[in-house]
This record gives C-alpha cells, sequence and structure tokens, in this order.
C-alpha cells in the first residue's frame, strides 16, 4: 500500500465518525414531527436551515483555504459541529430551537468536506484523481449512511436525544483521527499573475461554472431524496401495520443502507470517469437516477422489501456523480483559484440543497391525501418527483460543457 493510499483512507476514516451528525435530523424527524407538531414544510425547513449554514461557512472557508492553514480550519470546524449537535440534544425544544441550534451545526460541517477535498486534489495527479475524489466522497456517503442507522438505532434504544449526544462524541473520535493526516502537511502556495483573479478565473470562467451548474442539479436530487427518505420508509412500515416507534427504527435502517450504498457507487463512478470521461459519466447516472425519482415515491403502499430493493439502485445512482463533479472542477480551474471555486459549488449546490427539501415537504402538504386513481396514494410521488426534475437540468449542463475546448483539460482529453 503506497503512502498515498494508506493517507487518503486515514482521512476517510477520520470523516466516517465526523460524518456521524450530517443527517442525524432526518433519522428522527418522524418522532420531532409529532412531538413538536410541525407540518412537512416546517420540519423539511430545519433540514434546509442546516444547510443555510453550511452554505455561510463553505463559502467563506473554502475560499479561505486558498490562503489560511487548511489544518486549523478543518479541525476547528469539526470540534464546532460536535458542540452544536450537543446542545441540539440537550436544549431543542421545538421548531424555533431545532432552527438555530441545526443551523450552527450545519456551519461546522462546512469546514470539513470541501477543505478535506481540496486535499485530496492536491495530493493526487489527473490521471488518479477521479478514483481518489471517488473513496473520499464514498467514505463521506457511508458517514453519511452510518448517520441514519446509529441514530436510529440508538434512538429505539435510548431516545433520540441521547442518540445525538453520543453522535457528537463521534465527532471528537474522528476529529483525533484527522490529526495525524496533517502532520508534515505544507500547504502549497501557487504564484498569481496580474490579470487573474476570482472574476475571471471562477465567475467568468464558463466551462468551471457549467460543473458548478450540473453540481447544483445533484445536490437538488439528492438532498431533497435524503432528506424525506427514513420518513417515506416510516410511513411506509406504518401502512405495512409496524408500530410507530419500530417504523422509524427500521425506517432509519433501510433508508442508511439506501444511502450507503452510495459508498460503492462513488468510488466506482470516480474510476469510471477516469477512463471514459466527466461529462459522459455524469450524463449516464443523472439521466437514470432522474428517472427513478419520478417513479420511486408511487411505491409508498408497495411492499416495503420491493420499496427497499428499488430503493438501493436509487440510491447507487443517485451519488454516483458526486464525486465526478468534484473532480471535474479541479480540473477546470487555477489551482491557486481551486478553494475559492469550491467556495462558489459550495454556493450554488448547497443553496440548492437547502431549498429541495422544503419544496419536497410542501409538495407532500400540498398533496396530501390525493388519490389520483383508487387506492394509489399521490403525494409521495409528487414529492420525490420535484427531486427528478432538478435532476434533469444536469446532463443540459454537459451537453454543454462538452461544446466548450476546454473541457478536454478533464481526465487526460477524454472530458
Amino acid at each position: 500500500m503506497s503512502s498515498n493510499t494508506r493517507w487518503l483512507l486515514l482521512l476517510c476514516g477520520a470523516q466516517l465518525f465526523i460524518m456521524l451528525v450530517f443527517i442525524n435530523y432526518s433519522a428522527v424527524l418522524p418522532i420531532l414531527k409529532q412531538e413538536w407538531g410541525m407540518n412537512n414544510t416546517m420540519a423539511g425547513s430545519i433540514f434546509s436551515v442546516y444547510q443555510f449554514g453550511y452554505i455561510l461557512s463553505g463559502v467563506a472557508l473554502s475560499t479561505l483555504t486558498d490562503r489560511f492553514s487548511i489544518r486549523n480550519i478543518f479541525i476547528i470546524s469539526a470540534i464546532w459541529s460536535a458542540v452544536t449537535n450537543l446542545l441540539f440534544a440537550l436544549y431543542a425544544h421545538d421548531y424555533l430551537s431545532a432552527m438555530v441550534l441545526r443551523g450552527l451545526t450545519g456551519v461546522g460541517m462546512g469546514g470539513t468536506y470541501m477543505p478535506g477535498l481540496k486535499l485530496v486534489a492536491e495530493r493526487f495527479q489527473s490521471h488518479e484523481r477521479g478514483r481518489a475524489v471517488g473513496i473520499y466522497v464514498g467514505s463521506l456517503v457511508l458517514g453519511a449512511s452510518l448517520s441514519l442507522f446509529v441514530t436510529g438505532a440508538l434512538t429505539t434504544l435510548a431516545g433520540w436525544r441521547l442518540a445525538f449526544m453520543l453522535c457528537s462524541c463521534g465527532v471528537l473520535i474522528g476529529t483525533v483521527l484527522s490529526v495525524p493526516v496533517f502532520r508534515g502537511y505544507r500547504p502549497t502556495r501557487y504564484p498569481r499573475l496580474a490579470e487573474e483573479n476570482y472574476l475571471t478565473q471562477v465567475v467568468k470562467n464558463r466551462p468551471a461554472m457549467l460543473m458548478i451548474f450540473g453540481y447544483g442539479a445533484h445536490m437538488w436530487e439528492m438532498y431533497g431524496m435524503r432528506s424525506w427518505l427514513a420518513p417515506f420508509f416510516t410511513a411506509s412500515l406504518v401502512s405495512y401495520g409496524i408500530a410507530g416507534s419500530d417504523a422509524t427504527g427500521w425506517g432509519a435502517t433501510a433508508s442508511a443502507l439506501i444511502i450507503g450504498i452510495g459508498t460503492i457507487a462513488t468510488a466506482t463512478t470516480g474510476t469510471l470517469s477516469d477512463r471514459i470521461g466527466r461529462t459522459r459519466t455524469i450524463t449516464l447516472t443523472m439521466t437514470a437516477s432522474a428517472l427513478l425519482s419520478f417513479g420511486f415515491g408511487w411505491l409508498i403502499n408497495a411492499s416495503p422489501f420491493l420499496a427497499l430493493a428499488v430503493g438501493l439502485v436509487y440510491g447507487y445512482l443517485i451519488v454516483a456523480e458526486s464525486p465526478v463533479f468534484s473532480t471535474g472542477l479541479t480540473e477546470l480551474v487555477h489551482p491557486a483559484f481551486l478553494g475559492s471555486a469550491m467556495g462558489m459549488q459550495s454556493l450554488i449546490g448547497y443553496s440548492l440543497g437547502m431549498i429541495s427539501p422544503t419544496v419536497f415537504g410542501w409538495a407532500l402538504d400540498i398533496c396530501k391525501g390525493w388519490e389520483p386513481a383508487p387506492g394509489i396514494v399521490g403525494e409521495w410521488g409528487v414529492g420525490f418527483a420535484t427531486c427528478g426534475v432538478g435532476a434533469l437540468a444536469g446532463p443540459l449542463f454537459m451537453h454543454l460543457l462538452r461544446r466548450e475546448p476546454a473541457g478536454r483539460l478533464m481526465a487526460n482529453g477524454k472530458m
């Protein structure tokens, strides 16, 4: 095993623990809806404000990595996530307090993902970068899956507050594990020409912005789906005759499996994009996942086992292109402005990821009780379809990018 591989696996191990607070709210959303008297739109907005906190810090901190120590940004952000998630466990008692504390948790998460991604991009050359970024993103996906599974299991055993406390302990373990990652690390400083600035290298960089907009379409679909997947399975299991508390735990477990399979997807598609090109890989996977977004919600009254089987395919496809977007961006932007470009990617991607869960919840409220045919419940079908609508924009942006000469900078000319 090479030193680069050992380093990458250590970073991934740290991120597994740090991600335990990532979507733990979704695992207990059905309980909190009932406990705090929230409708679906209110419940979705708590997830959205978490995304808003991520955007604020993600944009600022990703940009600062071009000038300041990634080590300090990464470690301080991880500790912030642990503390604010603990405060949520101790003091969140209604919709307003949950909004504030969950938003603060998002601020911490914004300082770990993109800075870690920049570390990987700096360490690996272009011909192997897709695979490396795929493995890194896979660890984040697995961490998100564990966030659901651990929170759901602990909630069933000891209640959601203790579950959140233990997730915070996990983040602190991840922070300690991350310290050796930075041993001997020296930030790379790239010279800048007088005519090179944020406007010319990022905002007016058409190929990079097309990649970023495609990433935004991906985030709209993925975060809408992720935030409501556990409640979907909880509702499915309740309709199947399973009691509410047990349905919540099993719903979180099913969701964890579906999200967790993305760990395999990101590693394989990252490698695939090294071989056949970035835009081809993105177009294939996003088209397939969009089709499933339009169909998945209609399985609400089908057998939960059928929904799980389809969901595993859905979970594989919906996250598969994530590392490809990030890898492509690193190849389209001057290295001196990579942190700034990642900040723009965070701004656009997570802004759409912030809006999507609320739109999903709004669709559930609007269509509540709607039956397009006798015995066919329509609200979840429409909810998941809102994810698919956004996803359709991704292949369009990739088509435009393929027409750009600069697109040949990706994957050694394979685009």
